[in-house]
Order: structure tokens, then C-alpha cells, then sequence
């Protein structure tokens, strides 16, 4: 004959029985194993809004690149680096997250600007004076050294 089940006999039994030890271990691997899960992407996530924060600030140097230039008599973009008042914050915002200043490049007619990403030491971010604004999976070389300057991302 089977007995009904109700609920005041299931507490009763609980009670009495309670959780064995592996059903214990099982519960608490299960949940270690999503919290590890969980904090990887956790971290991807953060890696990739620090990229997002490097991409917008070398956007704002090309944006602050172009008042220079307007401002300066006779046009140029010389003083387009990051000591320049307006694009040092930029600059050292970046410099936070990834230690390093970006690469800026620039002579009369032309500047670029450059830096590596956070979530991958083989991704780089590059905007110039011709309006590129891109990601690169190598570095595009920006370069103020004399006799090897370059401009423009390649």
C-alpha cells in the first residue's frame, strides 16, 4: 500500500535523514564551477571596455588633432603630442590602462596616433590625419624617428 505523501511527512523525514556528505560535495562543485565561469567572463568583459576607453580617447586626440592644426598659423600639427594641454588627459587616461603613453607621430601636414589594447598585446588601435580610425592585429607603425617617419596607419 503507498503511503501519500504530504508535506508534514517530508519535513519529518528530512529532518531525520538530512543530506549526505556527497550531495554536499556535488552542490558545492556545481556552484564553483559557474562562479569560475562567471569570473572569466567577468574578466573578458573588463578587457574589452579598457579597449573601448583606448579607442575613444586616440578618437578624441584625432578630433583634438584637427583644432590644433585649425588654430595653429601656419597650419600644422606639430605640437600635436601629449604634452599638448588639450591632449595630455587623453593621454594619460590611456597611460592608465595600459602603462604606457600612446604613439603620436606628427609633422606639419600629417600625424598619427597609436596604442596597443588591453585585451590583447597584438591588437593595436591607430587614427591619422587621413581619417583612418581602425583596429590592427600588427602594429601600424606610427614612428616621429627621424628618417623613419610615418604619418599614417599601415
Amino acid at each position: 500500500k503507498r503511503s501519500i505523501v504530504t508535506l508534514d511527512n517530508f519535513l519529518k523525514t528530512m529532518r531525520e535523514k538530512g543530506f549526505t556528505l556527497i550531495e554536499l560535495l556535488v552542490v558545492i562543485a556545481i556552484i564553483a564551477i559557474l562562479a569560475a565561469i562567471v569570473l572569466v567572463s567577468v574578466a573578458n568583459v573588463r578587457n574589452r571596455s579598457y579597449d573601448s576607453r583606448v579607442e575613444s580617447a586616440l578618437n578624441q586626440i584625432r578630433t583634438q588633432a584637427e583644432i590644433v592644426y585649425e588654430e595653429s598659423t601656419p597650419n600644422a600639427y606639430t605640437t600635436v603630442t601629449c604634452t599638448h594641454a588639450d591632449i595630455a588627459p587623453l593621454c594619460t587616461d590611456i597611460n592608465s590602462i595600459i602603462g604606457a603613453n600612446p604613439t603620436i607621430a606628427s609633422s606639419a601636414d600629417a600625424y598619427c596616433a597609436e596604442s596597443v589594447l588591453k585585451s590583447s598585446t597584438s591588437e593595436y588601435w591607430c587614427t591619422d590625419s587621413t581619417g583612418r580610425s581602425k583596429k590592427y592585429t600588427a602594429n601600424p607603425a606610427c614612428s616621429a624617428v627621424a628618417g623613419a617617419e610615418v604619418y599614417t596607419c599601415e
